[in-house]
């Protein structure tokens, strides 16, 4: 294949699976604002027939993120947690999931909370270390859900290792990539079956849009999900869709500076006398350091860390002092977050399991955006005073 046929990176952002628009050459994917198409006879349509199963907006997107990817299919959803809700479908019940013990709280709701009613089970371990994984692995287990870099303690995960168990045992392997975006890794290429990103964080990169994607090489799947996109209807809106395409285009560019400030960030937070702990992939002393420089283009742009006055009240203290930092949940855009997983995005997590992994009630978590990384210093370094 010649080079052509393989861009880079960066040319996948802006020209990946996408064509000017055949009804008018627009560059821009338009925006297809219809719920229902125009038929020539009864059946017979120009491949759109209805909203919900198909929209040019959100089918132009999905070839996008499959070649962002290196995928053949993208599945678009309302929202990440929808995405994710429509992966756990092709469970039966009986079924178990072995997640990872540190993840987004609003995955461990979803599956304790809503996906336990139906007789699927989940078991949360450490998945650091494949040998134990694999031990962990029983008949009743039918997928692997990993994050890494986790959420919120920024372990890492070896892909290749875990999705080589996974075949081996005849199991489903699902990447929850959010946190790492395309740019920086791809799950696919290290023999993941399904790859999940809550769009709403990186591949927008806006803070205007809330959606899921899942990718993946598997045609039985696709389909799959793809019939679940339509009979379960959780469906993203073109406008969305439209801003979604849009803030790829800028992708690579915007993860590339966070993870510069990123590296900043650290560093400061490192020589801070009333900082306990730094979490983040990019210090030679992380257990995962290694790791992120093999299955990682960068370390992110996602830091967490934790006070040596360890109360809710310090943490909630220091955050309320930031003014480029805005205290909200989210991440992933362009302005720079700061949170408190304990009370916001983990809090369905019961405390004692929290603690267990670390997540201390001091834990604070960063989105590194893309602002002058001076001033970014400046803000957090007064609000540490």
């Amino acid at each position: 294949m010649s080079k052509q046929n393989q861009p880079n990176f960066a040319t996948k952002c802006i020209h990946g699976g996408l064509s000017p628009d055949p009804a008018t050459g627009a560059v821009m994917t338009p925006i297809y604002q219809t719920s229902t198409y125009a038929q020539s006879a009864p059946g017979v349509n120009q491949g759109y027939a209805y909203a919900r199963t198909k929209n040019p907006t959100r089918s132009a997107l999905e070839s996008n993120l499959a070649s962002l990817e290196n995928g053949k299919h993208a599945i678009c959803f309302s929202s990440g947690l929808a995405a994710m809700d429509n992966i756990l479908r092709l469970l039966s019940p009986g079924d178990e999931v072995l997640a990872s013990d540190d993840l987004y709280g609003g995955s461990y709701r979803l599956l304790t909370s809503v996906f336990a009613g139906f007789g699927i089970k989940s078991r949360f371990i450490d998945m650091r270390d494949a040998t134990t994984v694999a031990a962990e692995v029983s008949d009743a287990t039918k997928m692997l859900w990993i994050e890494t870099p986790t959420n919120p303690m920024l372990n890492l995960v070896d892909i290749a290792a875990l999705t080589e168990i996974a075949k081996e045992k005849g199991l489903l392997s699902v990447i929850d990539n959010t946190f790492a975006s395309p740019y920086l890794q791809q799950p696919l290429d290290m023999g993941a079956d399904l790859v999940l990103h809550s769009a709403t964080k990186y591949l927008g990169g806006h803070s205007d849009v809330v959606m899921g994607a899942v990718v993946t090489h598997n045609e039985e799947f696709a389909q799959r999900l793809y019939y679940l996109q339509n009979a379960v209807g959780a469906i993203p809106g073109p406008q969305d869709c439209f801003l979604v395409l849009r803030g790829i285009k800028t992708l690579h560019l915007r993860v590339e500076r966070a993870c510069q400030n990123a590296q900043r960030i650290v560093e400061v937070l490192q020589r801070d006398d009333r900082v306990a702990h730094v979490y983040y992939p990019g210090l030679p002393d992380h257990p995962g350091h290694a790791l992120a420089r093999r299955q990682m283009r960068d370390f992110g742009a996602m830091v967490s860390f934790d006070l040596k006055v360890d109360t809710m009240e310090a943490a909630s203290a220091l955050m309320q002092k930031t003014h480029y930092f805005t205290l909200a949940e989210s991440l992933g855009g362009v302005e720079s977050l700061i949170g408190h997983p304990a009370t916001m995005t983990h809090a369905s997590i019961p405390r004692e399991q929290r603690l267990q992994v670390g997540l201390t009630d001091s834990l604070i978590r960063l989105s590194v955006g893309i602002e002058d990384a001076d001033d970014l210093v400046d803000d957090l370094t007064n609000a540490l005073r």
